[in-house]
């Protein structure tokens, strides 16, 4: 299936790079913004723009105004990039409702892996070793009993749920700190991906951060394209991926 129109639901360095992917393959771009962002760039490399209500990061997490934004401008297509609505299952099955393609996974998907606590049990169910942790949405006395149980010297990470792109997390090596941790994974997480739910795991000290890429398509042809080593990184946010990875 070849896209005649391809809305942008993000902003900054993620929506610039699709759309220039884009109008390399011949595809019209349509971009998003509520106004304070009216002046970006990204708003200004998209062959069209759509202000949407709201102000900030806010706006990008509104399904209603994102996908009438689509439909508005005749997009048949949306493209979330990463963070904001890329891994909420609501979005993808909204814009399949109204007959716009969703370039991501499904929705039965992303309800799974958009859902860190839920891609953990599914691991654990098919034998995957999985770091100790908490079952999510985890409350501050679940977490704070959970690091006790780690005896002393250990630490835990504090993550979000849903999204990813280093949101809503911090590590916590001492107990006072957990409240503090814990409120502000919260409110991280809520801003960037609308939900504050929050677990832990037991932080693995100098680990290394090593993915494989899955491509598939609505054919059926799945392949990978190895792995790829994304250890170093900045407020738990990638910096440099080397692929393929350092043995």
């Amino acid at each position: 299936m070849s896209f005649k129109k391809l809305l942008i639901a993000n902003r900054g360095e993620i929506a610039i790079r699709i759309a220039r992917a884009a109008a390399d393959a011949g595809i019209a771009t349509v971009a998003i913004h509520p106004t304070d962002d009216a002046l970006s760039l990204h708003v200004r490399v998209a062959d069209e723009a759509v202000e949407i209500p709201g102000r900030g990061a806010r706006a990008y997490l509104d399904i209603d105004a994102v996908v009438t934004a689509a439909k508005s401008v005749g997009c048949d297509a949306v493209h979330p990039g990463y963070g904001f609505l890329s891994e909420n299952a609501a979005f993808a099955k909204a814009c399949a409702d109204v007959g716009l393609t969703f370039v991501g996974p499904k929705p039965a998907a992303l309800e799974l892996f958009g859902d860190k606590v839920a891609a953990r049990q599914l691991a654990k169910r098919c034998g995957v070793p999985i770091i100790a942790g908490t079952s999510g949405p985890s409350s501050l006395e679940e977490i704070t009993a959970f690091f006790a149980s780690l005896g002393s010297h250990a630490a835990i990470v504090i993550k979000a749920m849903a999204g990813g792109g280093g949101r809503g997390m911090r590590v916590v090596e001492n107990a006072s700190d957990l409240a503090e941790a814990y409120a502000r994974c919260q409110s991280e997480a809520k801003a960037a991906f609308g939900f504050d739910g929050v677990y832990a795991e037991r932080l693995i000290r100098q680990a290394r951060h090593i993915e494989v890429q899955i491509i598939g398509d609505r054919h059926g042809a799945i392949s990978h394209l190895w792995e790829r080593e994304c250890t170093i990184q900045r407020r738990h946010q990638k910096l440099i991926e080397v692929a393929p990875s350092r043995r």
